[in-house]
């Protein structure tokens, strides 16, 4: 970890270093050697005195006025600083033209042998002077605020991930609890009238637990294993059902083996056999699985029962269903689509699921 943060801090100091070096040839160096006369050392002095202000300003700007000030809201008390600063360094420059007499030595090296005349200050020099100390406060101010920008950013995405790891471990280890808890009462209802049934259950559950021990430590599994898991649950479900329960199972065999969140897709199916069989009528479950290159979809129906009718505050999401959902949104985000259906005539709970697992 330690490498790219080195190489993160050099290449900073390489980009410093090439952009000063690009500041000084286009306004320190360009212009002067372009009047073809040999200048006084004098002249050469005020540029390093221009540009060692310049450099001063830029840094003291991103490293300490702008936190200090400007982004704790002294913003009058910012520009106060900036605008006096700016004349004192002005004053500065005008007291070394006059000590080492500029000017003159300016005439001099333009017109030898011509008598020096004093003239009133050439206010070009002033602006050209102030537009570099802009160009230094604004370049500096713009800096500094991107970086205070993505060092704010980089919190707040570290803090997400912290956040989607920690939920997606808390509601991980909701479903499954949850999951076990409801096959372990199948089981047990299986033992009252079919103990081979009941055992051939248990080393069907043993399989799946060794899934959910190993796979759901991990934060992806190939989804052949999910979808092996899921058929070991529907073999164990067809154990215990009776035959007023119409299974219509459609699962595809040949499938590229992408990867997926282990138990994703089991809720779904497991809320239709808790919520979809009546032990009084007949009743259907419906599970369509299909995978077209990267594009799982998963359909589930089940007949809505007198018993979820009776309780509308279950909604059908229970604590493995609501957190599933949950999980969707963190893992999947915008690449997966849910439609969830218990408002229609035919009085059936409808689940379409379709995620992109590119």
């Amino acid at each position: 970890m330690k490498r790219p943060h080195l190489f993160g801090r050099n290449l900073s100091i390489i980009l410093h270093l090439l952009g000063w070096v690009l500041v000084v040839v286009v306004f320190f160096l360009l212009s002067p050697l372009s009047w073809r006369v040999e200048l006084p050392y004098q002249f050469w002095v005020r540029q390093l005195i221009i540009l060692a202000i310049v450099v001063s300003v830029f840094y003291s700007n991103i490293y300490y006025l702008v936190p200090q000030y400007l982004f704790k809201g002294k913003v009058w008390l910012f520009l106060t600083i900036v605008f006096f600063a700016g004349i004192g360094f002005w004053l500065m420059v005008q007291q070394y033209d006059q000590l080492v007499r500029l000017p003159e030595q300016m005439h001099n090296a333009f017109r030898p042998g011509e008598p020096y005349v004093p003239k009133p200050r050439h206010i070009g020099s002033d602006i050209y002077f102030f537009m570099l100390y802009s160009l230094s406060v604004g370049v500096g101010t713009s800096i500094a605020a991107v970086q205070k920008w993505q060092f704010e950013d980089l919190v707040r995405r570290q803090l997400e991930e912290q956040k989607v790891n920690s939920e997606l471990s808390y509601l991980k280890a909701q479903i499954n609890p949850h999951f076990f808890f409801n096959t372990l009462n199948n089981i047990y209802a299986l033992t009252s009238f079919d103990v081979e049934k009941a055992k051939a259950a248990l080393l069907k559950l043993s399989r799946m637990m060794r899934y959910v021990l190993y796979e759901t430590e991990r934060d992806n599994t190939l989804l052949s294993s999910e979808v092996n898991f899921i058929k070991d649950y529907l073999d164990l479900m067809r154990m215990r059902i009776s035959e007023k329960v119409k299974l219509h199972i459609e699962i595809q065999e040949q499938f590229e083996d992408v990867v997926i969140a282990p138990m994703m897709l089991l809720p779904f199916i497991e809320n239709a056999f808790k919520h979809g069989i009546s032990g009084k009528h007949e009743s259907f479950i419906v599970v369509k699985l299909k995978v077209q290159k990267s594009r799982l979809t998963l359909e589930v129906k089940n007949r809505i029962t007198e018993k979820v009718q009776s309780s509308p505050e279950s909604s059908h999401k229970g604590i493995g269903l609501a957190n599933t959902i949950r999980r969707l949104s963190l893992i999947y985000s915008q690449n997966h689509s849910l439609a969830i259906d218990d408002q229609n005539d035919a009085n059936e709970y409808r689940v379409y699921l379709s995620i992109d697992l590119k």
